[in-house]
């Protein structure tokens, strides 16, 4: 087993992103990599997200802003300068989520802060939250769990371009989303810079292993310069997201859901379904698709025994109950 750290010098939240999906594709199989970034001015959605209804696009990019979709389930998060994102790129033997968020746990004890793991994907501090996880399970030889530090992020802005639904602000019985969240640098003398070593340090504690430092540009393919221009593309952030309509909604213990449904009344049956979501599961979400489209409007479709079963049961029973 060999670690790996690689620090990006962009801003560029495409060209980082496509980095870390070139990562996923071709890090090999003995090699744990640890890949930290910071993008300019972003909110970055999840891949099944509506853009519309999780930030205020206009505003955003009528102010030099970014919208991006990642290619991991996971809800809608905000990024700038003083911010830090930090990216496990695992081979499957090794990928285990506890022992990752520890890596980040241990760096943050050096600065005297303890912390705890909540929810599905959640940092906490003092019962604010600092950092949020999204993780995918690949065909690859790796699987990736990335997540971000909230460490001197503009909060107005935060709030100012992220829509946060009523509903869950109620769940967690706060009044906005600047008062569920906490910059580190409220709780301890830490900045985007003096965080790294830490960092560093932490992951190579964990796995009991020296970690090699590698040059960022010598990771900027010509692959990855190709998958930036596609995460930076219209169609891929907006596409069919432009005509959706919620007919249906709910909030689950994985998740909230949005549907948009296109009903084929001579046939009776199911036409086309969309799934804005921020589940963290992924497959289940695309079998959901598989499973509605062209189902019968009078019968409920039966749920196969799979893992995740209960999620294809609460999407359709939105629909049929």
């Amino acid at each position: 087993m060999q670690l790996k750290t690689i620090i990006s010098n962009q801003q560029n939240p495409f060209l980082n992103l496509a980095v870390e999906q070139n990562l996923v594709k071709q890090n090999p199989d003995d090699t744990l990599v640890l890949y930290l970034w910071k993008n300019y001015q972003t909110v970055v959605i999840g891949l099944n997200q509506n853009p519309y209804t999780e930030c205020d696009v206009d505003a955003l990019l009528s102010e030099g802003g970014h919208l991006m979709r990642r290619l991991t389930g996971g809800g809608a998060v905000y990024h700038d300068a003083g911010n830090l994102n930090f990216s496990f790129i695992i081979p499957k033997p090794y990928y285990n989520v506890p022992k990752q968020f520890s890596v980040i746990q241990k760096a943050l004890q050096t600065f005297g802060l303890q912390t705890e793991i909540s929810g599905r994907n959640d940092l906490l501090c003092e019962g604010r939250k600092f950092s949020g996880n999204a993780f995918a399970t690949t065909d690859k030889i790796n699987n990736l769990h990335h997540g971000t530090l909230l460490i001197k992020t503009d909060t107005t802005k935060v709030q100012k371009y992220l829509k946060v639904k009523p509903g869950k602000l109620k769940k967690h019985g706060v009044a906005s989303v600047s008062s569920r969240i906490v910059n580190l640098s409220e709780l301890a003398p830490i900045n985007s810079e003096n965080i790294v070593q830490p960092l560093i340090n932490a992951f190579q504690d964990v796995y009991q292993a020296t970690t090699q430092i590698t040059p960022f540009d010598l990771v900027c393919t010509p692959e990855v310069i190709a998958q930036s221009k596609m995460l930076a593309s219209d169609d891929f952030l907006f596409a069919k997201w432009r005509n959706f309509h919620t007919k249906r909604s709910g909030s689950f213990a994985w998740g909230e859901v949005e549907l948009d449904i296109t009903s084929n009344e001579t046939l009776h049956c199911i036409q086309n379904i969309e799934i804005a979501t921020d589940c963290l599961q992924l497959p289940i979400i695309e079998q959901a698709k598989l499973l509605l489209q062209g189902a019968s409007l009078e019968q409920a479709p039966t749920i196969p025994n799979i893992e995740h079963a209960n999620i294809l049961q609460d999407i359709v029973n939105l629909i049929y109950n």
